[in-house]
């Protein structure tokens, strides 16, 4: 292991013992002093990855003038998109970008008040203990952390600071989920009874960079800092570039799309965590040299947190051999459903006339009723990106300024990373996996899930 290497993990690695605090760190008062409500702030990118090239950019664009932002620096360890960034940036922003090699060389300048961070999935938190420790507010793309000592080290850290961090759940933007979350709080739902996920594509090339894999080259980028604390490896263009097929840079499914969906469970319910959770699957159709599978079934079990509550069962399928790409998330009570693709609330399902008279019960049916007329859908301009991702991004701008937590704050990334991580733990060790609330800690067999 490389010195370098070794210096990065001893600064990041946060243990149960105590808190390391860089000295770059700001107090909430010195940080108004810096950025005051006129200020421009100025902002920088950790990573730049397709999601921030694609959905970021336009995304900030819709907003970035009224709210007085600025984007000035772009950090990447592979020169190519770090000049690629740049020049990109430098072209939206009408101005010079900054192209630093490495995120400590953007830090140790103070160029930035905030970053974006989209690299690979097991950087994400080590990246926001990073930036916290620098000063910075961050957008934290999901998943949040692929393993729980990450998970772990990156909340302490966050938590430790003032700063703003919006995790990049962007279903909490979205005005169909809000009243989706409101409707089933206000307990006209009933109790959730059963929640059905599912994510089905049909894509060979979803996640591979076949075009890119070539331009690669181990002289051009920082193998040792992309590894950052996962295990040594030799160089592989496939595992930098199409990280999201092999553990441990991606858990893949879970990782990826669950973490989206099973936020909004978590969200709605109130709960944190699943108690259990077993999944079945396999390389069935893309058998390109990945680890992760292109299919999975997984199951949930969010047992009762007391005599006075209800538990329920989560199921998420996801394919990427069929599919249209239309994620659903159908929840149920005694009542009926409340659909989040038709965003509708219906009775569907719940408890007619004629089997509740069976056994001397009251039916329970749902009412008809449109989760945009709960809560209109906004028609706010939006020139690039989706309009769920744009609303999150300017929700963490808002917050920036104003200092109030965002929608998807930190804690929110923890609990749909144990999620994930309990996922990913039965998939590889095909055991029912539970959580240890004392330890936090995802056990398989008795024994703490490592990679």
């Amino acid at each position: 292991m490389s010195q370098s290497r070794r210096d990065f993990i001893r600064k990041t690695a946060i243990t149960s013992a105590g808190l390391y605090l860089g000295v770059n760190a700001f107090s909430a008062k010195s940080y108004r002093n810096i950025i005051g409500a006129n200020d421009r702030v100025r902002v920088g990118v950790v990573g730049f990855s397709d999601r921030h090239r694609g959905s970021h950019i336009p995304c900030f664009m819709n907003h970035y003038k009224e709210l007085n932002f600025d984007l000035v620096a772009v950090s990447d360890i592979w020169k190519k998109r770090r000049e690629d960034g740049a020049a990109m940036w430098k072209d939206k922003m009408q101005h010079d970008v900054i192209a630093c090699r490495n995120n400590e060389e953007m830090y140790d300048k103070k160029l930035v008040d905030a970053v974006f961070i989209s690299t690979p999935d097991f950087q994400h938190a080590l990246h926001a203990i990073e930036a916290v420790k620098a000063g910075c507010d961050a957008y934290v793309e999901k998943p949040f952390a692929e393993t729980m000592e990450d998970n772990r080290a990156a909340l302490k850290a966050i938590k430790a600071t003032d700063r703003i961090v919006q995790i990049g759940s962007q279903r909490r933007s979205g005005k169909n989920y809000t009243a989706a979350n409101e409707f089933i709080k206000s307990g006209k739902f009933g109790d959730i009874t059963m929640v059905e996920l599912t994510w089905n594509v049909n894509q060979p090339g979803r996640w591979r960079r076949p075009a890119l894999l070539a331009q690669l080259k181990e002289e051009d980028t920082d193998w040792e800092r992309f590894l950052l604390n996962r295990p040594h490896d030799t160089f592989d263009p496939r595992k930098y570039l199409e990280f999201r097929l092999f553990w441990p840079y991606s858990s893949g499914l879970p990782g990826q799309w669950m973490s989206h969906q099973i936020d909004t469970v978590h969200w709605f319910s109130g709960m944190q965590h699943p108690r259990s959770v077993v999944a079945n699957g396999g390389i069935y159709m893309w058998k390109d040299g990945r680890k992760n599978w292109d299919t999975i079934t997984a199951v949930f079990d969010y047992g009762p947190v007391n005599d006075l509550t209800n538990g329920f069962q989560v199921t998420f399928a996801s394919r990427m051999h069929n599919g249209d790409e239309h994620p659903a998330e159908i929840y149920y009570s005694n009542g009926g459903e409340l659909n989040l693709n038709t965003n509708m609330v219906s009775s569907k399902g719940g408890l007619t006339k004629k089997f509740a008279d069976e056994m001397k019960m009251q039916p329970n049916l749902l009412p008809e009723l449109s989760l945009s007329e709960v809560v209109p859908v906004s028609t706010a301009a939006n020139t690039g990106g989706d309009i769920l991702t744009s609303n999150h991004i300017r929700n963490w701008m808002e917050c920036i300024r104003s200092r109030k937590q965002p929608n998807a704050p930190v804690e929110a990334g923890y609990s749909h990373s144990i999620a994930t991580i309990m996922t990913n733990a039965a998939v590889h060790t095909g055991l029912k996996v539970t959580f240890d609330e004392k330890t936090q800690e995802v056990m398989a067999g008795g024994k703490a899930f490592k990679y």
